[in-house]
């Protein structure tokens, strides 16, 4: 098992902070990694899988590669699945499920195709193992096994996670469209909030929902493993040792920085729903970060900076699919957040436009010094600030295609600061 080749799927957009994250944690050369569409490709060993899925906070999952060929019908696919020794991995025990994804396969049923593999998987086993044979569990499987189509290639996938990466282990409390701590990870890894070699700035989140961007930056700064408080598929595989899990697990446990008596607060996180600051705390105690950060209640509009010292806000607010008004502390719903009803009939037309605008004359006029990062499908986003953006990142949250704004907060519009009058609204 020490020649793995494994894929690491990540949002896209992601790739390129994924892929220096891996060499970081395994300390990999460059050359053993491939950057891909959605994710990153790593040859290396069962024990930097584990690795991985110990630290890796912008992975989705940790994928082997078991087999990759080509095909033409689904007799193929039988064929592939059947030469696997699916048996060196896990015993006729243990549950599976098959999961299949595809582009532009010409097979006319992924349903069937998927069935094609489950039984390869099954008649291998009951010729290596005495007719015995695994069960299928489409909810909670001991094993996850994906097959990957495209055109004409085959790709077989175990996976080691289990749960998807993004569950930490410590988020009970959320709201009703709750950021996924990957893509929280993502957006503080393209802030490079924390990439510097002096001391981190404040971090600050005003519309914190229940807490996901600032316990992640949170546990960034006290060098908390990401999957330290939860269990992973590979602890069920024949290949793992549990001895040296358990000194992967403690070396991150000795890793671990706490923070020093009286240190000044860094995080801060603020929501106009006080249940959704409740959660994000309750959240906070679980992650083992509630001592690192300072949340409250309060408008967006209207809450000024937490600290004198200038820093980093980062902003995932509501929209699209989330949302069907933009404002704030009325009646409306703004993702898990109270809204007024006349921000949704304002001159935004129902898109937030007049509550962005009116956050960014706030920010302007309060934040003078900070750096915003806004997360949103978006683009016409900086517009409707009346703000111009320093830089654009692309990412995907889910199946909505995003922008991270970049956006230097400079008191007053670059025009006034020119001497020229603003434009009329």
């Amino acid at each position: 098992m020490n020649q793995l080749t494994l894929f690491l799927p990540c949002a896209a957009g992601v790739e390129d902070y994924l892929a220096p994250e891996i060499l970081r944690i395994t300390g990999l050369p460059p050359g053993c990694i491939t950057k891909q569409r959605g994710g990153v490709a790593v040859r290396t060993s069962f024990a930097h899988a584990m690795l991985l899925n110990l630290y890796s906070r912008l992975a989705q999952r940790v994928l082997v590669l078991v087999s990759y060929t080509e095909y033409r019908n689904e007799q193929d696919l039988y064929r592939a699945a059947m030469a696997v020794p699916w048996e060196q991995w896990f015993t006729p025990k243990q549950s599976i499920k098959v999961e299949i994804t595809a582009q532009h396969s010409p097979l006319t049923s992924l349903n069937f195709a998927a069935l094609k593999v489950k039984d390869a998987i099954c008649d291998r086993f009951r010729e290596t193992s005495g007719g015995v044979r695994p069960d299928v569990d489409t909810q909670w499987p001991d094993v996850r096994i994906y097959a990957h189509l495209t055109t004409d290639s085959c790709s077989l996938y175990i996976d080691t996670s289990g749960e998807p990466l993004f569950k930490r282990g410590w988020r009970e409390d959320k709201g009703d469209a709750p950021l996924k701590e990957t893509l929280a990870a993502a957006m503080i890894a393209a802030s490079g909030w924390a990439d510097g070699e002096g001391d981190l700035l404040p971090l600050y989140d005003p519309c914190c929902g229940s807490g996901t961007v600032v316990i992640e930056a949170a546990q960034i700064a006290c060098n908390i493993a990401a999957g330290s408080m939860r269990r992973f598929a590979f602890e069920k595989y024949r290949p793992f040792r549990a001895p040296e899990w358990a000194a992967m697990k403690a070396e991150a446990a000795q890793a671990v920085v706490k923070p020093e008596p009286g240190q000044a607060t860094l995080l801060y996180g603020s929501d106009v729903s006080h249940r959704m600051v409740d959660f994000a705390q309750r959240n906070a105690e679980r992650a083992g970060v509630a001592d690192v950060i300072e949340f409250r209640g309060g408008d967006a509009l209207q809450r000024m900076p937490p600290t004198d010292v200038p820093g980093v806000m980062l902003v995932n607010p509501p929209y699209g699919e989330r949302i069907e008004a933009g404002g704030f502390a009325g009646t409306a719903r703004f993702g898990a957040r109270e809204l007024p009803e006349t921000e949704a009939s304002g001159d935004g037309g129902g898109d937030g436009g007049e509550f962005f605008s009116k956050l960014a004359t706030h920010w302007k006029k309060n934040y003078s010094g900070w750096t915003a990062w806004v997360l949103t499908p978006d683009l016409k986003l900086p517009s409707k600030m009346r703000l111009k953006e320093s830089r654009r990142v692309p990412m995907w949250n889910g199946p909505l295609e995003c922008r991270l704004f970049k956006f230097e907060m400079i008191k007053g519009s670059a025009r006034e600061k020119a001497g020229e009058k603003p434009s009329a609204p």
